[in-house]
């Protein structure tokens, strides 16, 4: 075999796609057809907020932001999940769950809890050892999270702002403070 055969191989080099995508890309919800924000907590749990995972030797929030970056690269084409809220003195983290396709009139339940329970779940029961923080009821099940979940409705800006306008008394009420009462022939008519 000749030695110089691939010297020019530097022109032939092709980073894979998928990472050099992945770091890069933004969450855009104009992708997304469905949204829904999910309360998790501990089934079983043998924990009364979130700060008592220290004795177990677990970072709650490391491990949900490590487990949800792996599963929005890994399921990119499907779903996205982001952590909404957070909060070390409490029992539970807030989640908004962002879909590519609607799920259908009454199979949402099913549909969420099985993401749930064979996406989410594995990689904290064991990748982030929260075996540790659910009791042997938990255990035996191997189940890790009670989930539950409303669906995301957005509304359009717009008319969003159209009607705090008007539902805003406020801007009636002229500068120096005063009030006028006006009275009305109509209202004595309808009384």
């Amino acid at each position: 075999m000749i030695e110089n055969f691939f010297a020019d191989y530097k022109n032939y080099i092709v980073v894979p796609e998928d990472e050099r995508q992945v770091g890069n890309k933004v969450f855009d919800p104009k992708n997304f057809e469905a949204y829904y924000i999910l309360t998790l907590s501990i089934f079983d749990s043998r924990l009364s907020t979130w700060k008592d995972a220290s004795k177990f030797e677990i970072d709650v929030e490391k491990s949900i932001k490590i487990v949800l970056r792996d599963f929005n690269q890994m399921e990119r084409e499907k779903y996205h999940l982001q952590l909404l809220e957070f909060d070390k003195y409490k029992n539970y983290f807030i989640l908004a769950l962002s879909s590519k396709t609607k799920f259908n009139p009454g199979e949402e339940k099913d549909r969420i809890n099985e993401l749930i329970d064979k996406k989410v779940t594995n990689p904290f029961y064991v990748g982030q050892n929260w075996f540790n923080l659910i009791g042997d009821k938990g255990r035996v099940a191997r189940k890790l999270f009670c989930c539950s979940f409303k669906e995301y409705m957005t509304q359009d800006q717009n008319h969003l702002k159209r009607e705090e306008k008007y539902e805003n008394i406020s801007e009636f009420i002229p500068k120096k403070g005063e009030m006028k009462l006006i009275k009305s022939s109509l209202k004595k008519d309808i009384l």
